[in-house]
């Protein structure tokens, strides 16, 4: 048996244990059930609970999962634009972000979608000491989209997510 400051009391009987935190106005809590004999602990349960609710909550506050940012191109941008959208994605890619890149095709630019994978595969290879392409350029539709993940996250991210 433990008392409520952590020192060993000794062995006693569950109703010896019992009265004691009953009389300390405190609960009795099994602590190693398989033990020879079981361990049991005297201690308010609920300030107890109370305490590791407050640390879980914590913990999940300072968790922060890695958003997904999104940066918009065209076919037909030229070389300042595409320094200014690199500069970006660095950025976000040191932060510890996902960059989604999509490249929106509009009326005559669809037939050389060509010219968007190349502008895109080029932003990749310039981000390549900080990023790595995860899923490689898909067309949907009008928008051509390919996602880069920091450097060090790739092998971290489970299933591709």
């Amino acid at each position: 048996m433990i008392d409520e400051n952590g020192a060993q009391v000794g062995v006693m009987t569950t109703k010896e244990a019992l009265a004691l935190a009953q009389s300390k106005e405190l609960d009795l809590i099994e602590v190693a059930p398989n033990a020879s004999p079981p361990v049991c602990r005297v201690m308010d349960y609920g300030k107890y609970k109370y305490a590791q609710s407050k640390r879980d909550r914590d913990q999940r506050r300072k968790q922060r999962g890695a958003e997904v940012k999104l940066l918009r191109l065209r076919p037909n941008i030229h070389e300042h634009d595409v320094a200014v959208k690199l500069k970006k994605l660095r950025a976000f890619l040191e932060e510890g972000n996902k960059v989604r890149l999509n490249m929106i095709f509009r009326s005559r630019e669809m037939s050389h979608p060509d010219i968007g994978r190349q502008v895109l595969l080029n932003l990749a290879e310039q981000a390549s000491d900080v990023g790595v392409v995860e899923s490689h350029p898909r067309t949907e539709g009008r928008m051509m989209s390919m996602v880069l993940v920091p450097k060090g996250a790739s092998a971290k991210t489970p299933g591709g997510q």
